[in-house]
């Protein structure tokens, strides 16, 4: 009978490939000179991940340090915010969290899987669309704690979520985190008001 893969040696390589894909990117990526790189083979890597997209997406989803992870630990510690304001600063804060120099240096590839995503959407799965509807999920839900119902929580939670990766992806062309977040600043601007279940 064929022995199962060993999880924490398996644990350990998704780790070194997330660290390698975020040196590397996506563009070249073969399984030779990433096994070479991590001291293995690429039949090893075959045989813990089947192949080559799943363990790019699985690299990607087991980053513990990922702001939705981070958010959904606050929200289960402090619960949802329960005014448009507290919404508000709890935004500012992930913005934050979104452009510390960690995180912020993981976007890049998100947004080469993205174009993958689009271009090829047999290979790599739906890794982009996952997080984005991850996110619309916990923002409706955070909408939803403030009173408003579910179709204009989920629509609020839609313009949030979307309008703020495009803010994130945006500073990848044109450098400027600065103006990033003014903008995202602005962007609150005109979406709190219709943050009042009452409006």
């Amino acid at each position: 009978m064929p022995r199962s893969p060993d999880p924490v040696k398996r644990r350990d390589l998704l780790d070194r490939i997330r660290d390698y894909l975020l040196q590397n990117g996506l563009a070249d990526l073969s399984l030779r000179p990433l096994a070479r790189a991590l001291g293995t083979s690429d039949r090893m890597l075959l045989y813990y991940f089947g192949t080559k997209e799943r363990m790019v997406a699985e690299a990607l989803a087991v980053y513990e340090r990922r702001p939705l992870l981070r958010t959904r630990d606050i929200l289960k510690t402090v619960g949802s915010p329960t005014d448009p304001e507290g919404l508000r600063r709890f935004m500012e804060e992930l913005w934050r969290q979104f452009s510390a120099p960690d995180v912020r240096a993981t976007l890049p590839l998100y947004l080469e899987i993205m174009s993958a995503e689009v271009l090829h959407p047999d290979r790599y799965g739906p890794v982009m669309r996952d997080i984005i509807t991850a996110w619309t999920d916990l923002l409706t839900s955070v909408f939803r704690d403030l009173g408003l119902d579910h179709d204009r929580a989920w629509t609020e939670a839609t313009v949030l979520t979307d309008a703020t990766f495009g803010l994130l992806m945006a500073p990848l062309a044109h450098g400027d985190w600065e103006r990033a977040g003014l903008a995202f600043n602005v962007l609150l601007d005109r979406l709190e008001p219709g943050w009042d279940p009452m409006a």
